[in-house]
């Protein structure tokens, strides 16, 4: 996307055919009044779910923007009723990416199959022993 124009990334976020929301997050100030943005995440409302479609944010020492992102879109997928969270792309060997694997269970797609892992050592269901010693 680095050299799209404005139309194709406005198309590419925002123009689909589902339900889309742009959701900002603000810091409050002492008076309670809105202050600065902190994140944006542009999120495709499902029928059966919440999917994050893009989430940007500016770095900043010591803040979770990502983690407390999926934190918001679980709690905001229980209100809504929805079953599931989709988190969108993860890429194991990308930093920025990490925080996204603490969340359980998640299913990965591994040589083109859905594989569900629910275990914090990262065992796959299928991986694990029918009756564990």
């Amino acid at each position: 996307m680095d050299h799209d124009s404005i139309d194709q990334y406005t198309q590419f976020l925002l123009q689909s055919r589902v339900n889309s929301r742009l959701v900002e997050f603000r810091e409050r100030r002492p008076d309670g009044s809105v202050g600065g943005l902190k994140m944006v995440s542009i999120l495709d409302i499902l029928n059966d779910g919440l999917s994050a479609v893009y989430t940007f944010y500016e770095p900043e020492p010591h803040t979770s923007y990502g983690t407390y992102n999926v934190l918001w879109q679980i709690e905001q997928t229980r209100l809504l009723k929805l079953p599931h969270v989709y988190l969108g792309y993860w890429i194991g060997e990308s930093d920025k990416m990490a925080y996204k694997a603490q969340f359980r269970p998640h299913e990965r797609l591994v040589d083109g199959k859905w594989v569900r892992t629910a275990a914090r050592d990262g065992m796959n269901e299928s991986d694990r022993p029918a009756h564990p010693a």
